[in-house]
């Protein structure tokens, strides 16, 4: 395949060289000629492990060339790599200049040199604000071509995750290629572009491939700020922090890992908010500031208040709850966000109805009893004996519990509305009218 990927930066540069290395015709593409100059010459403009080999190797084959000029990268081409800089603006947004200035380029190209049947995909490689292929890339290249259904071309976005010191290696070993596009004609030209990755590319949503660098980015900013924050209070107590995050790292079960890592409802139980509190108060005592510790249990509060700001939103007051542990299949009910919710609910004025398959009162005891006992003292005047009883006459159903019977309820008796917490009832139950889920 003939690519022109435009911006020879870092990200540019080795999409490049890796690609042109991979059997492909690369022309990059950037506005500076010293960093044009330097491909044409057979070095690299950026610094990195293996980079200069590769371009070398690359200018020598003849499969590797550098342009300033669009038109003579576009000529011909089946694909355009956009990985130009989004840099921050001045109050934190993104810049997008320039990506809307090489998508304008594309579309100029386009206009001037494509041949009649031959497909272009136009894929978006910057970091970009989910929405940016939609808002900016589609109607900055329809206003010059045409809306795409109707035209040769089609567009994606396909982030990068290469980091500095490894980015060849993370190029040909990626924790997975992931292309954001609606066009099956831009998929297919993806599944041949990187044909030579072991993987096969995942398809999605255009904005699910735009969030995912961000997910990716703030999740790996948080494990800096974890580990650092954990280390500046274990410092006070004598405690040897890299010993204990080696450790930490060892658990592939729970701590790095899948667990914990899906949408739902806000935490709770025995264990998360009590050891969280503990922690902050040991912070307080040493004079260790703890910012984001704390903020997670601003996070779940914010959750909690999330889900109750949906339920006054609608109408009706009359209220299901199914499920009420804090976790399915439990019944331990301690510091339970489900009770809180119960709890929240009642006192708005709402008749909540509550049924869990596993609790039953006159088996609580200790402080399982006591913490339900302080948050909702007359349980038993709010418990039905089924989910369909549940179900009867309610406006509403939040539901944290997949087990059978309360999946079979809500196909019988669908409520009017179903806010689904966990995500878990199946595509039965999905496909019901009343169905919204949590946050999706």
């Amino acid at each position: 395949m003939k690519i022109a990927v435009f911006g020879l930066g870092y990200v540019g540069t080795i999409t490049a060289a890796c690609l042109a290395s991979s059997g492909h015709d690369v022309w990059g593409v950037d506005v500076d000629a010293s960093k044009v100059a330097m491909i044409a010459g057979g070095r690299s403009p950026v610094i990195e492990p293996g980079l200069e080999e590769l371009v070398a190797q690359a200018v020598a084959d003849g499969s590797m060339h550098a342009t300033t000029s669009a038109s003579e990268s576009m000529a011909g081409a089946d694909c355009s790599i956009i990985c130009v800089g989004t840099p921050s603006s001045p109050k934190g947004g993104t810049e997008l200049s320039f990506v809307v200035r090489a998508v304008d380029e594309i579309g100029e190209a386009l206009v001037a040199s494509q041949s009649p049947g031959h497909f272009h995909s136009v894929v978006l490689r910057s970091t970009v604000p989910p929405g940016t292929v939609e808002q900016s890339v589609i109607p900055t290249l329809e206003e010059k071509l045409g809306p795409p259904a109707q035209s040769g071309y089609g567009a994606a976005m396909c982030p990068e995750f290469l980091r500095e010191g490894s980015g060849v290696a993370d190029f040909f070993n990626p924790p997975f290629t992931v292309v954001g596009t609606a066009d099956d004609r831009v998929a297919s030209a993806m599944a041949e572009l990187f044909g030579f990755l072991d993987d096969p590319i995942r398809i999605v949503a255009v904005r699910s491939a735009e969030g995912l660098k961000y997910a990716c980015n703030a999740f790996h900013a948080n494990k800096v700020a974890f580990a650092n924050e954990l280390a500046r209070l274990f410092q006070q107590l004598d405690i040897d922090s890299r010993t204990v995050m080696e450790l930490f790292c060892e658990d592939r079960q729970l701590n790095i890992s899948p667990s914990y890592l899906r949408p739902g409802f806000a935490f709770g139980g025995p264990c998360l908010p009590k050891d969280l509190r503990a922690l902050l108060h040991l912070g307080r005592m040493n004079s260790v500031d703890m910012p984001l510790l704390s903020g997670v249990m601003s996070s779940n509060e914010v959750t909690m208040s999330t889900v109750v700001d949906r339920v006054t939103a609608g109408a009706g007051k009359t209220v299901a709850l199914l499920g009420l542990s804090f976790k399915m299949s439990s019944d331990d009910l301690r510091e339970s966000p489900n009770v809180q919710l119960a709890e929240t609910l009642v006192g708005k004025g709402y008749t909540v109805k509550i049924f869990d398959p596993v609790v039953n009162p006159s088996r609580l005891i200790g402080t399982n009893l006591q913490f339900v006992e302080s948050k909702l003292p007359h349980l038993q005047r709010f418990l039905a004996d089924s989910a369909l009883e549940a179900l009867a006459g309610v406006d509403l159903a939040i539901v944290s519990s997949s087990d059978a019977t309360v999946v079979e309820a809500l196909l019988s008796c669908p409520p009017p509305k179903i806010i689904d917490l966990n995500g878990r009832l199946g595509a039965d139950v999905e496909a019901l009218a009343g169905y919204e889920g949590a946050w999706w």
